[in-house]
């Protein structure tokens, strides 16, 4: 007799809300791992007396699934601080300060940039998120970059450089020479439309209280007994009648096996016999982009008595955006920012000394925000590059040609076995809200619903 009716590896957001809905069905289910925590790319960690969101983090009203989980947990949430002026930079290297969403350039600059919206808003708008090679133009989208469809589409620099930015740098964290115009145009049918992308207010709308990791912490209390961390997987064998799933510690069994990790991890384990040859190039085409996320803690929130509402954009600066990221239990005993450096700027300061690398955010900062940026009670940056079980950030994304090319084969199972995570869901792809969905949708599917 197996040991249980369904193994599931991974206890990020997948993995749980798939084990949990089938615990809930009565199934036997178990968790397996690597991590000595739950909740994978979320992790609220308390560094140097801060709380702080290492991971994932913001909740948006179009985050249907996330929302109701979160009322489901129990959890409540609370507005982003977003009172006061935004901060651009230019490509003149000029400061400016704004209202709304229209970034402060030229009247020209700013028309384009609308009609590039309109124009992406519109190829998102035919797409299914769950289905993008099967967009009516695939085929010439997935074999250009971003980057050269922006050429084709304006000659002004700026536009291109600010409506690249919000993919390129903000979501994919890869250079938009690096990925298809087909990937740019899942992502903003993934978030409902490229529209929400370049709404701030929107996209980075709410938070959890206590951290978004809250919500894994909470689905794992469902399975009392059922999540064994620590126990990377090292060999899945289902040449037999069961599935065998062994690690360094012990060998459990299960007619079914739900593989939640991210794409790039499915190949570090062993398979017997081995996966079918487009499920494993097909993963050698899938990428993890590159992210630091900084947190800089001030002894108040200082931007905020000058009018500032924190948020900061600059696709020319090495800290492309900027928030105001202050708990919701601190009010204005202290502030904290959260900055972002991307792509090929972060290539460059990670070879930096730690040191000379916190000098050149502060002075990005410093760019924005003033002077006051340089003197900090406490600096953080997100270890997701070099963690074992990540290697990477925000989530993974197909090179240039192989959406169309290995697509339909995302949501194949190997026999008995079902690969899923947030980096192949459609609505809320790289997202919390897209992890709930396929650890729902996977659920259902394995009671036959």
């Amino acid at each position: 007799m197996s040991d249980f009716d369904v193994l599931v590896i991974g206890a990020g957001v997948t993995g749980l809300t798939t084990a949990v809905r089938l615990h809930e069905a009565g199934r036997r289910v178990l968790v397996l791992e690597a991590r000595d925590r739950v909740g994978g790319r979320l992790w609220t960690d308390t560094v140097d007396g801060v709380r702080l969101e290492v991971g994932g983090q913001w909740v948006s009203p179009d985050q249907t699934a996330l929302l109701g989980l979160i009322d489901e947990l129990g959890l409540d949430t609370y507005a982003r601080h977003r009172a006061g002026d935004s901060i651009y930079i230019g490509r003149d290297g000029v400061r400016r300060t704004f209202r709304g969403e229209q970034f402060p350039v030229p009247d020209a600059t700013a028309a384009e940039m609308e009609r590039l919206t309109k124009e992406l808003d519109r190829l998102a708008g035919l797409m299914d998120p769950l289905r993008p090679w099967e967009h009516p133009d695939a085929e010439r989208l997935d074999r250009i970059s971003f980057a050269a469809w922006l050429d084709e589409q304006t000659e002004d620099a700026e536009a291109r450089d600010n409506i690249g930015l919000y993919i390129g740098p903000a979501m994919l964290t890869k250079p938009a020479h690096a990925f298809s115009a087909l990937s740019a145009v899942l992502m903003a049918a993934s978030a409902g439309g490229f529209s929400h992308l370049v709404d701030a207010d929107f996209i980075l709308d709410r938070r959890v209280a206590g951290g978004l990791q809250q919500v894994p912490l909470r689905l794992a209390e469902k399975l009392p007994g059922l999540v064994k961390l620590g126990e990377p997987v090292t060999l899945i064998d289902f040449s037999g009648y069961d599935v065998s799933v062994h690690t360094e510690r012990a060998a459990y069994s299960a007619p079914r096996v739900v593989v939640a990790v991210p794409p790039t991890l499915v190949n570090r384990i062993r398979y017997q016999p081995a996966l079918p040859p487009v499920q494993t190039q097909m993963r050698q085409h899938q990428s993890f982009g590159l992210v630091m996320k900084i947190q800089v803690t001030y002894d108040a929130p200082f931007w905020r008595s000058e009018g500032l509402s924190g948020t900061a954009f600059s696709p020319y600066a090495l800290v492309h955006e900027s928030y105001d990221n202050t708990n919701e239990d601190l009010g204005e005993a202290r502030g904290t920012l959260v900055g972002f450096v991307s792509d090929e700027k972060a290539d460059e300061i990670l070879g930096l000394p730690a040191d000379e690398r916190r000098a050149r955010v502060l002075a990005s900062l410093a760019g924005y925000y003033g002077e006051r940026a340089l003197e900090p009670v406490a600096y953080h940056e997100s270890p997701w590059a070099a963690d074992e079980w990540t290697a990477g950030a925000f989530g993974t994304s197909f090179d240039i040609g192989s959406w169309v090319r290995y697509g339909r084969h995302l949501h194949e199972d190997v026999g008995p076995l079902t690969f899923v995570s947030s980096d192949v869901a459609g609505l809320g792809f790289q997202h919390v809200d897209g992890a709930i969905r396929m650890g729902d949708a996977t659920a259902a599917r394995l009671l036959g619903r």
